[in-house]
């Protein structure tokens, strides 16, 4: 699966790719940016990023200050888009539904199922077309992201365990099927039936045990707006406790759900992933 280098910067020590290549799952070309730490032979562990609606590959790349804790850890870190985007794709004029959110599902409701197939693209497109263009080892692959993109990250990491040895979330959307974030993504995605909605809810897949045993990270900022309302990480919470998962949630009092937020903690999240990678 060829890609194509748009651009490349030295970095802390590292080179920063941002790439092109095309999708068999979204049939569109998709981007995403790649951190390769300096001074290291052979393949590296690496972490895939997954960002929040709204998001392309470029606002962790250029606002999340993660690079200097990955050189220093000596991972990689994989950025993608969080849709497919382009002439003839379906969008939304609202921001959380659409290109920029595509929620990390295959859809499968008209006009959103010929193109976004996140779930797919993410699983296996991204990371054959990542490890076939660098350094990375696949045996050693973790998966994190923030809001949207921290729904995916657990959900991804809970429906394909084998692809994953560490997740961990910034204020991740905890239980899509009971917020108006998700409800309405979810019924656009993937229809009417609630039963389908479900395996794509974090809180409801760790309840059933999909996690026992587990070990997940999540920071979640007091000071979120969306905290209330979207958010619920009591949710994860309480499906920890009734499935099993080795849950560190830390509320972190004040901070809010930008990268200021990321930008504070995600050194912590770094060192946590790589250590169990």
């Amino acid at each position: 699966m060829p890609v194509e280098i748009l651009q490349q910067h030295k970095v802390h020590g590292g080179t920063l790719s941002y790439v092109r290549h095309q999708s068999e799952a979204t049939g569109t070309p998709m981007r995403f940016s790649v951190f390769i730490p300096g001074g290291v032979t052979g393949t590296v562990p690496y972490l895939i990023w997954l960002s929040g609606l709204t998001c392309t590959e470029d606002n962790f790349t250029t606002k999340a200050g993660a690079y200097a804790y990955a050189a220093k850890a000596g991972v990689a870190i994989v950025a993608p888009d969080t849709s497919p985007r382009g002439e003839g794709v379906a969008d939304d004029p609202a921001y959380d539904l659409g290109q920029g959110a595509g929620f990390y599902v295959d859809a499968i409701q008209a006009p959103w199922s010929p193109h976004f197939k996140m779930e797919s693209y993410v699983v296996a497109d991204l990371i054959a077309a990542a490890e076939e263009a660098f350094a990375l080892d696949g045996g050693r692959r973790g998966i994190f992201g923030h809001s949207m993109g921290g729904h995916g990250a657990l959900t991804l990491a809970l429906r394909h365990p084998q692809l994953f040895r560490s997740v961990s979330a910034f204020a991740p959307i905890s239980s899509p099927t009971r917020c108006p974030w998700g409800q309405k993504a979810l019924g656009a995605y993937l229809g009417p039936d609630e039963a389908a909605w479900a395996e794509h809810d974090a809180a409801l897949l760790i309840a059933a045990g999909k996690a026992r045993g587990r070990e997940i990270l999540v920071d979640q900022g007091g000071g979120d707006s969306f905290l209330v309302e979207q958010l619920k990480p009591e949710l994860l919470q309480a499906a920890a406790a009734e499935g099993g998962a080795a849950l560190t949630l830390r509320m972190q009092e004040a901070y809010d759900h930008s990268y200021f937020f990321i930008t504070s903690f995600v050194g912590d999240h770094i060192a946590w992933h790589a250590a169990r990678l």
